[in-house]
This record gives structure tokens, sequence and C-alpha cells, in this order.
């Protein structure tokens, strides 16, 4: 996928993956690069996180496509840490990743003595907002610092005209954004005993609080935000689709998705939009302009919060732009994703929602088109025709009345829920 230029500089769609198997949508929906991480120091240790052996298929598939793989061991390390991490960056060697990204010095130095010849990639964890960061860690060998969510665009384009032409950056563009200073939350150690910054993250920052006022115990006043409950430290969601043309001339090298917990049909639709947002512009800058109404219908299609800017155009206040994604969601179900055909011509599929013969889906492909179509058959392993697949994970083969290809994406628009 190589060969998206913006003024000189590659521009890339770097996409999380949680699994093998949303790794490889990643990178048929148009991922640049993707980010997984590992069984031990990412920090989602609540994700399906990959095994060395899928590790390995993973950058197989991807490096076929020629689609980058990073992998994330971004823990703020303690001393019984240390040994560990060292025999893990040993056991990567033979996976062979495109980079590393770590946040911790101590991480840095063990990976810089195990894996040489590996780029190191400083994570949105060192809190890194100024320009004397990024050289110093390119003074230590790192290729690619990714800027702390609390810059603005113009400090981004600060930080660009002061560091070497050749060291990237790599800057947060779509989804869950931390309130904590670049995501160093005490939070969760505190209220749940599972420490954020070693991969454990409770998300205590979406919980429902009230406050209490200290001469009137047990009066509890809650803090209303909407008919959904009380979020004080709730941050809206990330999204910068409608900003793409200030992204790019800001000097960003890669375009970062947050998101490792996510589905397969969650990174799909964002990789596609974004993909399809990102190569819109550099062909015409007003075909992006004309097409933002749909980025933004595609993007609402997997997601329920409101959307925010974030710190791009200045610190965010009560009355940061936002717009209100909510007003037109449609859910989307997930049904599963085609597999190979066989004999019949029926399509392989592991079912991940239930859908009945008869019934309107939509496929998803990766070049942008949705497509209705009418369920015809269903049969299970054994050749039984059915009329619905009631099993989750069942191994089914279907006609949908037009030809498919593998690694397309079945999902159902349900009723309008607002």
């Amino acid at each position: 996928m190589a060969g998206h230029m913006y003024n000189g500089r590659e521009i890339e769609l770097l996409i999380p993956a949680s699994s093998l198997e949303v790794l490889k949508i990643a990178v048929i929906y148009g991922a640049d690069a993707v980010y997984i991480g590992g069984e031990a120091f990412g920090l989602r240790a609540k994700a399906k996180n990959f095994s060395i052996e899928d590790m390995k298929e993973g950058v197989k598939f991807a490096h076929d496509r020629k689609v980058k793989v990073y992998v994330t061991a971004n823990i703020l390390a303690h001393n019984y840490d240390l040994e560990g991490a060292r025999a893990y960056f040993e056991e990567l060697k033979e996976v062979g990743p495109d980079a590393l990204i770590i946040s911790d010095p101590g991480m840095f130095t063990i990976a810089k003595e195990v894996l040489p010849d590996i780029d190191i990639h400083i994570s949105t964890q060192a809190n890194n907002t100024n320009y004397m960061t990024y050289n110093f860690w390119w003074n230590q060998g790192a290729k690619r610092v990714v800027s702390a969510r609390e810059l603005s665009l113009e400090e981004i384009k600060e930080i660009r005209s002061h560091i070497p032409e050749e060291m990237e950056i790599e800057t947060f563009m779509h989804g869950a954004m931390c309130i904590s200073y670049s995501g160093r939350c005490l939070l969760s150690s505190f209220l749940a005993g599972r420490d954020a910054n070693r991969g454990a993250c409770t998300h205590p920052c979406r919980w429902k609080y009230a406050v209490v006022e200290e001469n009137r115990p047990g009066e509890y006043m809650p803090v209303y935000e909407n008919e959904r409950g009380t979020y004080i430290f709730n941050s809206k969601d990330l999204c910068m689709i409608e900003y793409i043309p200030e992204m790019v001339s800001s000097g960003i090298d890669s375009f970062k998705i947050e998101g490792r917990m996510k589905t397969a049909l969650y990174v799909a639709t964002v990789a596609r939009t974004y993909r399809l947002a990102i190569d819109d512009f550099l062909e015409d800058p007003a075909k992006y302009k004309s097409r933002i109404p749909f980025y933004k219908e595609e993007i609402s299609k997997c997601t329920y919060r409101q959307y925010t800017t974030g710190f791009f155009f200045g610190k965010p206040d009560e009355n940061t732009q936002i717009y209100d994604s909510n007003t037109y969601i449609k859910e989307y179900t997930y049904l599963g994703i085609i597999g190979d055909m066989n004999e019949e011509g029926l399509y392989h599929i592991e079912q991940r929602n239930k859908f009945f013969v008869g019934e309107t889906i939509e496929v998803m492909k990766p070049d942008g088109q949705n497509i209705s179509v009418q369920v015809k058959r269903i049969v299970d392993e054994k050749g039984q025709d059915m009329d619905s697949c009631p099993h989750p994970k069942q191994n089914l083969y279907i006609d949908l009345g037009i030809p498919l290809d593998k690694y397309d994406i079945l999902r159902r628009q349900e009723e309008d829920n607002n």
C-alpha cells in the first residue's frame, strides 16, 4: 500500500489489532501498518493479545501485502518486569516486527541491546510534548515519537520544524481519549487495584460519579451531562475525519487509530473510512471535501460516543467544537467474515451473530462499497440446509446471490433505536 505521499513525506495509516483475525481485516481494509500487543508488556493486558505463533503468522500476512507490523511493549516497568522483558524481546527476534512501541527508558535500553536492528517508536505514554524531547529520543536511537495527546496542531508543526527531517511523528487521530495526562492514570490503580500503566486499565473514568460536599455528608449531587448518566471525567472520542488536510499539512507521518480492544467490524469500518478519506484528499482536496458527510456517516456506524477534536485546535473547554454524531446512529450488528468458496459455489463463514434465510443484510467491501443483499441459503458443515444460524462461531456456507471476496464483512443494520 506504499506510495501515499504528501510534500515528499509518506503518509501512514496505522490501525490497531486485538487478534490475528482483526490484523488480517486491518490489512485488507486499508492499513499501511498495524500495531499489536504480545501476551506480555503491552498496555492493554485484557486485549486478546497475540501469542508468538500468531505474531509470526500476522507479520507474514502483513509483509506479503507490504504492510508493516509494530509490537507494543509500552508498560512503565517495575524491577520485577525487566528480566521477563529481556526474554520476551529475545522471542521477538524470530517474529521480525518492523518496530517496537516503548515508553520506558529501561525497556528501551533492553530493546536496543537485544534487538539492535529493529526500529523503536516512543509511545504516547512517555509524554512527548516538546521538540527537545523528540531530539532526546532521536539521539538515543529512536526513529519515531508518538505525540502526546495534549498537543495542538500548531505545536506539532513547531516540533516538525525543530527535529531531523527523517525523524517520524505519529499522532492519534481517532478513538477513545484518556482524561489523564498522556494516559498516566492513577484512578484505575486506586479504585480497582489494577494498574493502568501496566496494562490493566479498568476505565473508571467511564463510570458514574456524584459529588459530596464536606459539610453535607450523605447528600449526593449528581453532575448531569445527559440522560444516560453522569460522566464528569468521560471524554468524548477523538475524531479527525473532517480535518485530514490540517493533519497532513502539520508534518505528521503516521495517523494512528486507537482501539486494540475493538472488534473486526469496528476496525474494518474505521480503517476503510480513513483510508478512503486520506486517498481522496491526496488525489483531490475538493473530492475529499465533498465526501465528508459520507465519511462521517460511515464512522458513526461503529460507535456511540460523541466526538471531539481533542486538543488539536487549542485546549478543550466547555465550548470545544463538537459535532454530535449521536443524532444519526444506526446500530450495525457484526455477522461474520467471508472465507473461501466451496465446490458448490457457497462461501464459508464463521458466524458472529444470528441471521436468517430471506433477510436483508449488508456486504461491506474493502474498496468502500456497501452492498445490500438477501440471504438465499445457509448450509451447515454437513450440507444440511438451515433457515438460520443459531450458534455463534458456527462454521456455515452461504449464498447471498452475488459473488463475494474473501474478507468481505457481513453486517446488519438494526432498526433506528434513538
